[in-house]
This record gives C-alpha cells, sequence and structure tokens, in this order.
C-alpha cells in the first residue's frame, strides 16, 4: 500500500462517493472501492480510469466534463466489484424520484410566477439525493469518506464535512437552474424541453465554475453564503460519524486509489 505522506501542497486531489456498504475514491487517473461484505472482511478493487475529464481545462466545459468521468467508471465499478452497493440502487430511492417528478409536475402546472416554480422544483430535485444518504450506513460511509480524504489532504485528522463535497453545489446550482429555467419557461412549447434540457447543462457548467471560485476565494462572504446550504446539509442530514469499522473500509480504498497514482 501506498504511504499517506509527502508535502500537503502536492498531495493528489481526490474525489470520492459513500455507497451503502463502502467508500469510492477517484483521483486524476485512477479509481479504487472498497467495501465490506456480508461475511465482514473487507474487499478492494482499484484501476486506471478510462476516461479522463480532468484533460478539459476549458471554462463551461471542465465542470460537465468531470461529472461525466466520475460517473463513467460505475458500470466497470459494479462489474469488477458486484457486492458494491451504489447510493441510488434502493428502492425507496426510486420511490422518492417518481414522487419528486409528480410533485414538479403539479408546481409547474399551477399558478405561481416562473421564478418561485423554478425554485420549487430546484428544492424538490434534490429530494431524493438526500433521502439516499439517510438510507442505511451510507451516511456514516459519507462521513468515513470525507475523514479519509480530508484528513490525508490535510495531514491532520479532520472532521466528516468536507470543504469540496459536492453537496456545497446546492447553493450555486438553485440559483442558476431557477435563473435557466426561468427564461426556458418562456421559450414556445414546441422548444421549451430543448430550451430546459439546454438550461440544465449551462445550470451545470456556471455552478462548478462558481464552485471553482468558491475554492479559490473562501474567505469572501459571498463564497461562504453559497456554501452554507451544503455545510448545512452535510452536518445535519447527509453525514453521520462513522465507526472504526466503516473508517478501515474508506482509509483502504484511499490507499488503493493513492498507490495506483503515485506508482
Amino acid at each position: 500500500m501506498a504511504e499517506i505522506s509527502g508535502p500537503i501542497d502536492e498531495r493528489v486531489r481526490l474525489g470520492g462517493m459513500a455507497l451503502a456498504n463502502g467508500v469510492l475514491v477517484h483521483g486524476p487517473t485512477s479509481w479504487a472501492c472498497a467495501v465490506r461484505t456480508d461475511d465482514g472482511s473487507v474487499k478492494v478493487v482499484a484501476e486506471r480510469k478510462r476516461l479522463i475529464g480532468s484533460s478539459v481545462d476549458r471554462p463551461l466545459l471542465r465542470g460537465p466534463a468531470r461529472l461525466v468521468e466520475s460517473f463513467a467508471f460505475l458500470p466497470r465499478l459494479k462489474r469488477a466489484l458486484p457486492e458494491a452497493r451504489l447510493p441510488f440502487e434502493g428502492a425507496g430511492v426510486l420511490a422518492s424520484t417518481l414522487g419528486s417528478v409528480a410533485v414538479l409536475h403539479a408546481v409547474r402546472r399551477s399558478r405561481l410566477g416562473d421564478a418561485a416554480k423554478e425554485l420549487i422544483g430546484g428544492l424538490i430535485a434534490f429530494v431524493p439525493a438526500v433521502l439516499s444518504l439517510r438510507e442505511g450506513s451510507l451516511a456514516a460511509y459519507h462521513g468515513a469518506e470525507h475523514i479519509a480524504i480530508g484528513s490525508y489532504e490535510h495531514g491532520e485528522p479532520r472532521a466528516k464535512e468536507h470543504e469540496r463535497c459536492g453537496s456545497h453545489l446546492v447553493g450555486p446550482l438553485l440559483l442558476t437552474a431557477t435563473a435557466g429555467n426561468v427564461v426556458a419557461a418562456r421559450a414556445g412549447e414546441r422548444f421549451r424541453p430543448a430550451a430546459r434540457l439546454t438550461a440544465s447543462v449551462a445550470a451545470v457548467a456556471a455552478s462548478t465554475e462558481i464552485f471553482g471560485w468558491m475554492q479559490r476565494n473562501p474567505e469572501r462572504w459571498l463564497a461562504r453564503a453559497l456554501a452554507r446550504p451544503g455545510h448545512e446539509l452535510q452536518h445535519r442530514l447527509s453525514t453521520v460519524d462513522p465507526t472504526p469499522e466503516q473508517l478501515e473500509v474508506a482509509e483502504t480504498a484511499l490507499r488503493a486509489c493513492l498507490e495506483l497514482e503515485t506508482s
């Protein structure tokens, strides 16, 4: 296994995803996933990425490219590690997604103003993701992911909240998606589906650029304000303190990913 050492400013920038029974960690060129199997053992798989979105560095394109990259290897993960239980596989997530679609349809047919409709719709869209993080051990593995990655990056023990968690996109994404969908709602009925799709892609691109600015300027009041919803979401809903056994799983995935990244 790779040693978790070296100057802090030279350490590999990592991302991650909590699973229902483990943790996925990915770096610029590799990914690793460790899970706790039904017999109590830890199983880990690590591979090089086939699609590297970080090679795209143009503003407004790099965000969607890295988002695609972060999901592109999931089918390969399921083949290599069939024991892995992804966070959106549960029946509760499917039910909440269908419920959110029905509520969203009702909101968009209501007499509310366009901005109110889209803001409420944006909040509703986050419901399935939030509910999925409260199922079973997922919130604990989410906390374990943050502790393992944050402690490695900062060179000291860290808490269960992480400053680069995707939850920090909630604030920027609500603002950009609401603005984009208000404009799309004014398109002719024939062009409205395409306009909404364009608005959604543009919102992701713009919100990731805003998120990058937030990371570079954490002391600015606007950056703190935009990050607050994500921090509260992590602190109160989407993470809990993991057990030592769950943290062991996260650290196993971290070391396996670093072994490939540094070899």
